[in-house]
């Protein structure tokens, strides 16, 4: 076995030398003969199928044609010399031209020989032409079978000056794959995968991925690396998984005490959805069990997820534990901590915020009561994780928007570590309770949040109307001011959300000074009053403006997408977004979420102007059809892949060659069932049949495979 080949700098393959391996490494990251061979095609060329030149149109991307040569011609001179020819078929013929490379590409023309052409065409002056097409003479001889189905590679523009454009990458991948042996691609999968779903091995995938041999092999291949990459994915959250649920002993909350009971007999304000009750039955049973709990409480906005996260802060506190509640911004800790401390008034429980504008007297208070067990709930940003913060026995962490906190912060919450009430010799992480409002299609929840339980709760509470949500052009702006004017004079408020702060020149969207001026002019004081808020304000004049909304002495917030999380006004009814093609689909239905928390009918106006991309036409229908966050969310992980998604983009485990977890939702579930069964049977890949496994994972994912922390 050669073990060193797929080790060898890239400087030393046939065709590269030293300064093309300075641009691989550069442009491509391509540093080893390893990195070009798992440089993969984006897409193939089938070779097999031949075009007539009758068969031409607009929509033809590259063509294979087959005819005679029968005119050649040289045109102009110096640079705007030029090559024609002229190919004939049965059906037609074609002009072919050359503007570079003449003197090579004309002696090759022969009139009356026949050649196969390949190339895209393009529409000038009426006719169908290709520019440099590629040429072959034909002998009725059978194609090559590696040139059956052709690759292309991803270059750049500065390789492709350097002659590596993808057929130049593809000819290094033709030096390179020769000097390749069976045992240089060790295989991964075990043997009952292979012979289960009939795949190829490990070097056949590789080399038919470059050149296959055939379109069922190609298949074959493509299948078999797609189901690779998702179950070694699947296998690193599984299995974190386990080691967190499974081994990983967590504090018993083993009674519902009087916090729980009289909060839930008393102080509720409303009846609990069967979603509610049901996910908190999901809890009960985690913190019962003896494990570490690990939870992820899906839900739209204004669902009840507080109430759940109340519920289960009590539990914790009624069996003499203290919770942490973190939240992404200073605004949502102010918010969640004055409505839960509305909420359990009279109830007892000792109640703290802790962010950076904290003073210092306040913050000697909290570390005081936290470290005597004083105080039962500590609510605030990621200051509550700071080293400096101590807590006496830290029981639940609630963490809400969870895909704002990165997994260094999610991982000092687990560091806390307190000693177990009835055996303090033993001491354990806080149970992990995460909360999102930004609804994860299933296929991105398997991968992105693989490693924790997925509850979800898909009911509003009684009495709350959906919004109903229309899409307006510019040209109805006065029926939408007038429709405002009727709603302020029912005494409700109204937000007016912008995309810009300030006007671009390269965009054509009404900007928010603009129209903060605008809006004035139409709702001039003192019978109205409006405020602004943007992210470029002052903390301190921003809080003050929101202030002002939520105590009703604004009608108006002119704002920017600041007010997208952590504003609680149940008294706004409208809700306008001003160049409503500008945001993402997830962006308009959590802005739509800030209306709509009253009994009162509540609107979503979407303004754009009329021009539109498909993309921002399906979205605009998508918000007019459903209020469904989990349909929404479908929509446009369909719309803007999974790399956009919130969250994802930076938790760097979807780059994938090959697989697509929007396309390969089936492969993906079915890698997550294997990965399930391997490791129920033998979690740490011990048994000989799972050896190709383990020894993969120790090389490629040691960090993250043997690590505890998500």
């Amino acid at each position: 076995m050669n073990h060193d080949l797929l080790h060898t700098p890239i400087e030393y393959l046939k065709g590269v030398g030293p300064a093309r391996a300075e641009l691989l490494k550069k442009e491509l990251s391509v540093f080893t003969f390893k990195d070009l061979l798992f440089h993969f095609p984006f897409r193939y060329i089938d070779r097999t199928k031949f075009h007539t030149i009758r068969d031409i149109n607009s929509e033809a991307f590259h063509i294979q044609l087959k005819g005679k040569i029968t005119h050649i011609q040289t045109v102009g001179e110096g640079r705007k010399k030029r090559l024609t020819a002229t190919l004939q078929d049965e059906t037609g013929s074609i002009e072919l031209v050359w503007f570079k490379g003449i003197k090579w590409v004309k002696p090759q023309l022969v009139p009356g020989k026949t050649f196969i052409v390949y190339g895209k065409p393009t529409l000038f002056n009426n006719r169908y032409n290709i520019a440099h097409p590629e040429l072959e003479e034909w002998n009725n001889q059978p194609i090559e079978q590696h040139k059956k189905f052709q690759a292309v590679y991803h270059t750049t523009e500065k390789l492709s000056a350097k002659g590596l454009h993808s057929k130049g990458i593809a000819k290094l991948i033709g030096n390179l794959l020769p000097q390749l042996k069976y045992n240089d691609i060790p295989e991964n999968l075990s043997s009952p995968i292979l012979s289960q779903f009939k795949f190829p091995s490990r070097y056949e995938t590789i080399l038919n991925l470059h050149q296959p041999q055939c379109a069922e092999k190609l298949k074959q291949a493509r299948m078999r690396y797609k189901f690779e990459e998702l179950f070694f994915l699947q296998l690193q959250l599984i299995r974190q998984k386990l080691v967190v649920t499974e081994k990983m002993p967590g504090f018993v909350f083993e009674h519902v005490g009087e916090y729980f009971n009289r909060f839930y007999k008393e102080f509720l304000p409303f009846e609990l959805t069967g979603a509610q009750k049901r996910v908190i039955k999901e809890i009960r049973h985690d913190v019962k069990s003896g494990k570490h709990m690990n939870r992820l409480i899906q839900g739209d906005v204004g669902s009840g997820k507080t109430i759940v996260a109340l519920l289960s802060a009590l539990l914790a506190i009624d069996n003499g534990y203290q919770v942490a509640l973190m939240a992404p911004t200073e605004i949502l800790a102010t918010q969640h901590f004055e409505g839960l401390k509305q909420l359990t008034e009279g109830l007892g429980i000792n109640i703290a915020l802790l962010t950076g504008s904290t003073k210092t007297a306040q913050r000697k208070q909290i570390d005081e009561q936290l470290q005597s067990g004083e105080l039962n709930l500590l609510i605030g940003t990621h200051a509550l994780i700071e080293d400096k913060v101590k807590f006496k026995n830290l029981g639940l962490a609630i963490i809400d928007e969870q895909h704002r906190f990165g997994v260094a912060q999610r991982a000092k919450l687990w560091a806390k570590k307190s000693p177990d009430i009835k055996n303090p010799q033993q001491k354990h992480s806080p149970h992990i309770l995460v909360m999102t409002a930004t609804p994860i299609p299933r296929t991105l929840a398997m991968t992105v949040y693989g490693d924790l339980d997925v509850s979800v709760i898909d009911e509003l509470p009684p009495g709350r109307k959906p919004v109903k949500t229309v899409h307006y052009f510019d040209n109805k702006r006065l029926a939408v001011f007038g429709f405002i004017e009727k709603e302020i004079a029912k005494g409700r408020q109204v937000y007016i959300v912008y995309p810009l702060i300030e006007e671009s020149e390269k965009l054509d969207y009404k900007d928010l000074t603009d129209g903060y001026e605008s809006i004035t002019r139409r709702f001039p004081p003192p019978k109205y009053q409006v405020s602004i808020v943007h992210g470029k304000q002052k903390p301190e004049e921003k809080d003050f403006e929101m202030q002002r909304f939520v105590k009703g002495e604004t009608q108006i917030m002119v704002a920017t997408t600041v007010i997208e999380v952590g504003v609680n006004v149940p008294n706004a009814s409208i809700m306008i977004i001003e160049s409503a093609q500008r945001f993402g689909l997830s962006q308009l239905h959590q802005l739509r979420g800030r209306v709509g928390r009253g009994a009162e009918q509540s609107y979503c106006i979407l303004m754009t102007d009329y021009k539109l991309t498909e993309d921002a036409k399906i979205r605009m229908e998508t918000m007019c059809r459903t209020t469904d966050g989990f349909e929404i969310a479908e929509v446009d992980l369909k719309l803007r892949g999974p790399g956009d998604i919130q969250g994802t983009a930076q938790s760097g485990m979807l780059a994938f060659k090959i697989a697509d977890i929007i396309k390969d939702a089936k492969i993906l579930q079915t890698a997550r069932s294997i990965a399930k069964s391997v490791l129920e049977s033998d979690p740490d890949l011990l048994s000989p049949v799972n050896a190709p496994i383990r020894t993969f994972m120790q090389k490629h994912h040691q960090k993250s495979f043997w690590s505890k922390i998500s």
